[in-house]
Parts: structure tokens; sequence; C-alpha cells
């Protein structure tokens, strides 16, 4: 015999209640509801056909009337029977108080801490609850408390993991399911956009709009955290238009999706069925995260003007102080695209006085100030940065414990992300000796290099960044900025000890020969062929960036041991490295317009020009003129027209008393550099910084005594011929 208990659908423990209090759990009047009709099984129909039940029942049992109801006994006596009993005193009583009281210990332990705990154990017991409930065939009477719980059970679920996970919304689709098996309907085949437009639009039981509205708010939540705004739109537009058509008409220059969220009317919430966060604060939230999200999309698309309205809108809404000043933030960066300086400052300014932990805000202004050219206040910003990320963060808590939906859980768009990310110490510490490298301060950026250099040796991984995001160059260019700060400091020998570590960690990385194409082009088929070809390009851009390196290393080794006036040591150093640019053997049309070559190849054609002309200044001091003049003449191949090599070159020829050939190239370059010099400056790409000072230290000193002495000659010669 089947045991009446273990009925499939049925929960035993809801079964064992029910016949401990003589209930039928089938069978629930709903107040003030319409007959259900055939859709509906038929013990839940009205008083009378259940008392026509259980007569026919005690019939068909052989019952001999001595058990008869106390109703049938009063009718018999002429008096009238009693009323039914109220839903409250069956299931539907025993699930609301349950669900009351989730609910009631819930707002006394929200502002209590442990929220996230609470939540957990809440959310259990929720989803017990709507097992039990739904351990039944779907009814209308049971449809509202069943949709309130799972609201709640969802809020909970997502207080509980503190984020808007996409599984959880699984949960919205059975409850319209059920709420169509009750009408007598299914949608099991339609996704959830068609589901909802068919609920909304079938589904007019009085009693089931204002759970069916904040199931709907639920929603637009999950829909919004997944950046899908147009269901957002067309879900808001049947719940606007669902009583009032009128309600949901946009106005032009209006956003349409706040539009439509500010139009749609918050459905009542009853005393009987409390709510664990209100409709209304939801759908405050819900426009907040809308203007946000738009906001963060226009700003992506350059399109600032109506980025900058819909955040502004975003910041005016309901949000946490953290979320308002990431608002802030993100107004100050559009501002800052628009070329509105000023109007960024007080957007960020505005962040940082509503949340000072909001860093993001504060590197944001260091960058306002460096693109104003006011490099104290910039210095000034980075200096509180790294204190600031130096301290350990305040202990995290809940921003806002009142609210299990939050703006912050439905904003996440990879542009914020970029916005507010947040700077590693070692970032800030290399902001801040670049930036004194770049003023000439030069005493204050050897500091902040050797401090940078500490923190590296305290461990690589957890200082820098690893992801390809970080402001830091490769290593081995922040140790050639810093060789190049201290050999500008006078600290020659630790700039060459600094040079050294640079040749040695990359000597090794290089191959005896390298044959690159001046222009590379990566391939864009995805053919296994094209794979390979681009793993093999990005190798030889890797072995041509290791190249460089430990060239510049040979380079500024070079220069130093020139500074300390020892020039053996520096023709020494030099001529390793152009014997180290030997092993790149370059391919190409002969072009060598500087846009037309690679970036790796550009700099490596720059070291040996500074190369060259460093060891020819080299060989003037040491007096070996030829070979200097050959230096130069090669200088001028690779760079025709640099007014450094022609200056040096007519330098070697005066000292080589070829006056006459002197005079001639220094006329001719006199005429001709200005022009091509402004026309490199216009198309050079910028030098990088490690190789700026090289730069500096090979322009011709003596411009204005060698001019003086060949118009000396030039007259000279003049008036013999004309003697």
């Amino acid at each position: 015999m089947t045991d009446p208990m273990r009925q499939p659908g049925r929960d035993p423990r809801t079964a064992g209640f029910a016949l401990r209090r003589g209930l039928s759990l089938r069978g629930l009047p709903f107040p003030g509801a319409r007959p259900l009709g055939p859709a509906l099984p038929c013990c839940l129909g009205d008083g009378r056909s259940r008392q026509s039940a259980a007569r026919a029942g005690k019939a068909a049992a052989g019952d001999g009337g001595g058990h008869e109801t106390a109703a049938a006994m009063k009718r018999r006596r002429g008096t009238e029977p009693e009323p039914e009993p109220e839903p409250e005193r069956g299931c539907l009583r025993a699930w609301a108080a349950q669900s009351r009281a989730v609910v009631g210990r819930w707002t006394t332990a929200r502002c209590g801490g442990q929220t996230r705990r609470v939540c957990r154990q809440l959310r259990d017991e929720l989803r017990d609850l709507l097992r039990s409930i739904r351990g039944l065939p779907a009814a209308l009477p049971a449809l509202p408390l069943e949709l309130t719980v799972l609201y709640n059970s969802l809020l909970f679920t997502v207080g509980a993991s503190d984020s808007v996970i996409k599984g959880e919304a699984e949960g919205i689709r059975q409850g319209l399911l059920r709420v169509l098996e009750a009408c007598g309907s299914c949608g099991q085949d339609l996704g959830m956009e068609e589901l909802w437009e068919k609920v909304l639009q079938e589904v007019t039981v009085e009693e089931l709009q204002a759970p069916l509205h904040r199931l709907g708010a639920l929603q637009a939540a999950w829909w919004l955290a997944a950046s899908q705004l147009g269901s957002v739109a067309g879900l808001f537009q049947l719940l606007s238009t669902a009583k009032d058509p009128g309600r949901a008409h946009c106005s032009e220059g209006q956003n349409k999706l706040l539009s439509l969220i500010k139009a749609w009317r918050v459905p009542p919430e009853g005393s009987s069925l409390p709510l664990v966060q209100s409709t209304k604060d939801l759908k405050e939230i819900l426009r907040t995260a809308a203007a946000f999200l738009q906001g963060l999309q226009e700003l992506e698309a350059g399109n600032f003007p109506t980025a900058l309205s819909l955040l502004q809108e975003a910041a005016g809404g309901f949000c946490s102080k953290n979320i308002l000043a990431q608002i802030h933030t993100c107004l100050g960066c559009c501002a800052q695209r628009m070329g509105k300086p000023q109007t960024a400052l007080q957007h960020l300014k505005r962040a940082l006085q509503v949340d000072f932990q909001c860093l993001p805000a504060l590197s944001h202004v260091a960058a306002v100030y460096h693109d104003l050219g006011e490099i104290d206040t910039e210095l000034q910003a980075l200096t509180l940065l790294y204190e600031a990320l130096g301290k350990s963060p305040p202990a995290a808590a809940s921003s806002s414990p009142y609210f299990l939906m939050r703006t912050e859980l439905l904003v996440h768009t990879p542009v914020l992300t970029s916005l507010l990310q947040r700077c590693h110490p070692s970032e800030v510490k290399y902001l801040l000796a670049q930036r004194c490298l770049q003023d000439g301060r030069v005493a204050d950026a050897v500091e902040h290099y050797l401090d940078f250099l500490s923190l590296l040796q305290e461990g690589l991984q957890q200082q820098v960044p690893l992801d390809g995001s970080s402001a830091l160059p490769r290593i081995p260019e922040v140790f050639l900025e810093a060789a190049s700060a201290l050999e500008q400091a006078g600290r020659h020998q630790d700039a060459i000890t600094v040079c050294e570590e640079v040749i040695s960690r990359t000597t090794d990385l290089i191959p005896r020969v390298l044959r690159v194409e001046e222009r590379l082009e990566q391939p864009e088929s995805s053919l296994p062929e094209a794979e390979l070809a681009g793993g093999l390009l990005s190798q030889k851009k890797e072995s041509l960036c290791c190249l460089a390196w430990r060239a510049a290393g040979y380079l500024r080794q070079g220069w130093a041991w020139a500074k300390l006036g020892k020039s053996k040591e520096a023709v020494t150093q030099f001529s390793r490295c152009l014997s180290d640019l030997l092993h790149v053997q370059l391919h190409g049309s002969g072009i060598r317009h500087t846009e037309n070559l690679q970036p790796e190849v550009e700099v490596l054609q720059k070291i040996r020009l500074l190369s060259l002309l460093g060891r020819g200044t080299q060989f003037l001091e040491l007096g070996r003129n030829k070979e200097a003049l050959l230096d130069f003449q090669h200088s001028l191949q690779i760079s025709p027209g640099d007014p450094a090599a022609a200056s040096y070159l007519v330098q070697a020829l005066w000292e080589l008393n070829r006056k006459q050939e002197a005079a001639a190239q220094w006329q001719k370059f006199s005429q001709s550099c200005p022009a091509e010099d402004g026309q490199q400056q216009g198309q050079g790409r910028p030098l990088p910084l490690y190789l700026v000072s090289c730069q500096e230290q090979a322009v011709f000193p003596h411009s204005e005594t060698l001019a003086r002495s060949i118009q000396d000659y030039l007259a000279t010669a003049a008036q013999d011929t004309l003697s």
C-alpha cells in the first residue's frame, strides 16, 4: 500500500502538519478571490463544494451519520453554520508566520554586524520554506506568499555572497512558471523576456500584481548586472504599461531607460507579508545603477557630454559613499577627456571628500596636474598617494548594512575597472622618480629610484603587477633610468655598476644573429601558420628589446667613463655597444624614414648614432682624429642632417687641418640643418627616458667657437683672393 506521506510532489513535513490539524492542503480559500474554475483541483473550491465532497466521501465509506460535522448539525437545527476558517489558520498562516519571523530576525540583526553570516542562515530557512510551498501544486491563494518568499530569499542570496550570481535568477523563472501553472497555462519553452511578457499580459489577478512587480524589479537587477540594458528597458515597458499605458511615454531628449524606471509605479507593501528590502528602495537603486552603467558606456564610446549628464544623474541617486566617490572619479575622468581640467579637479576632490579611501581619485588628480604642467602639485599628490598606499586600510565594513541589493553589485564593466585601478606602491614610487628625473630634480630622482630598486628586492611579484596593466616600463628600462639619474648626480661609478647588472642579466637572452625586417606586421589570419608567425614575431621583438637594453648599458657606461676622464675605457664601452648592434641584420626596402621603422629598430638606430658620436668625441680627446672622422661620417649616414654629427664632422676636419673642406661642410650644414632638424622633431617618436641624457651629452659644445674660427678663416680666404 502506498504511503500517503511519501506521495510524489508532497513534502512529508507539510503532509504531517496538515494531518495533525485535520486540514486539506489542497483547499485553501483566498479572501475576495473569484472561483478558480476547472484549472484548479476540486478541493480548492468554495466551502459548499468542500462540504459536498465531505458528505459524498462519507456516504461512499458507509458512514451511517453518527459522526456528522458540526455545521451539518447546526443546519439541521435551523441555525447558521460557522464561518469557514481564515487561511491564516491553515498552512498559509503557518508559512506566513515563518516568513514574518525571518524578516523580523533580519530587521534585528542587520545593524548589529555579522550580516553575511545571518544572511546565509536566513537564506537557508527561506529556501526550506519555499521548498515546502512548492511541494504542492501551484494554487492562486498561495502564490502571493510564495512569490514574496522567493523575493526575500533571492535578496538574502545576494547578501550572503555580496554579489549578483547569474545562476540564482533561475528561481525567478520557476516562480513565473508556477504562476502560469496556477492559471492553467505554461511557458517552459520560452526565454526569460518572452516568459515575462506572457505572464504580465495574461495574468490579471489583482492579488498577484504587486508580487509580480517586485519580482520584476529583481529580474531587472540581474539583467543590469549582466549589462542587458535592452532587456531591462523592455521589462519596465511591460511593467509600466500593464495598468497605465500612458506612463511609459519618453519625452524627446530624455534617456529612455531612466524614463521607464521613473514611470514605474512601485506596488504597495502589506504588513502581512513584509519584505527584507522595500521595492521603493530597490527602484532607486535600479535607477542609479542604470544611469551609472549607461554613463560608463558613453564614456567608453567617447560621447563625453552624454556620459557627463548620465554620471551626474547617477551622482544624485541612491548609493553608498564609496559608490558616490567612484561616480565622482568617473566624472573627473570624463571632464579631463573633455579638456576641462579644473572641472575634473573639482569632481576628483569631491570624490576624496566623500571617501578618502578612493585612492584612484588621487592618482587621477596627479595625472591632471601633470597635464597642466604643475609639477610641484603633481609630486605632492603622488607623495600623498604613496603614503596612503603604505598604510593599512581600515577594516572593510558593509557600506550599507540595511540593503542587501546595492548599486555596487550591479555595476561591473571593464572601463570602470580601468578607471578605478588601484596603483601599487612600486608604481607610485616609480612615477615619483620618473617625474623628478624629467624635471631635472636629479637628487630626488636618485632617492626615489633607489627606493624603487629596494622594493623590487623585497619581492618582484608582490610589488609589481604582472597582468600587463601596470604603468611601469620593463624592469631593465627602470635600471637604465636609475643609472641615468646616478650619472647626472655625479655618481658615475654607481651608474656603471647598475648598467653592469642590466648587461649581465640580458646577455643570455640575445641570439648571435638576429634577422629582422625594418617594418614587422602582426599577421591577421588565425590559421596555425599565422599563429606560429606571430609567435616568432613576438620572440624577435623580445630579442630586440634585450639587445637594445644591453647596448644602452654599454652606451651609458661609455658616457660615464668619459665623464670620469677615462677616454680609453670610454672607447672600449662604446665599441662594445657598436659590436653588439652588429648582431642585427636589417632587411627592408631601404626607406629609413622614422615613421616607417618599428619602435625597437628605431631605438637601436638611435643607440648606434649616440655610440658613434660618443666614441668619436673620445677619439678627438685622444688625438685620433682620423678615427673620429670615420665615426662622424657613419653617424651622418645613420641620421643625415643630424646637427651634432655635422658639427663634430666639421671639427674633425678642422683638427686634421682640412680647413677648406671643413668650411665647405659648415656652410652646407648651416643652411640645411635647421629645416631638417625641425622635420625630424616633428616626425620622430620620443626617446626612451634612459637615452635622453645621452643625447644631451652628445650635443656639440663648441658651436660658437667653431663658427667664429670658420668665419675668420673664410674672411681671410676672401681677402687673400681679392689681393
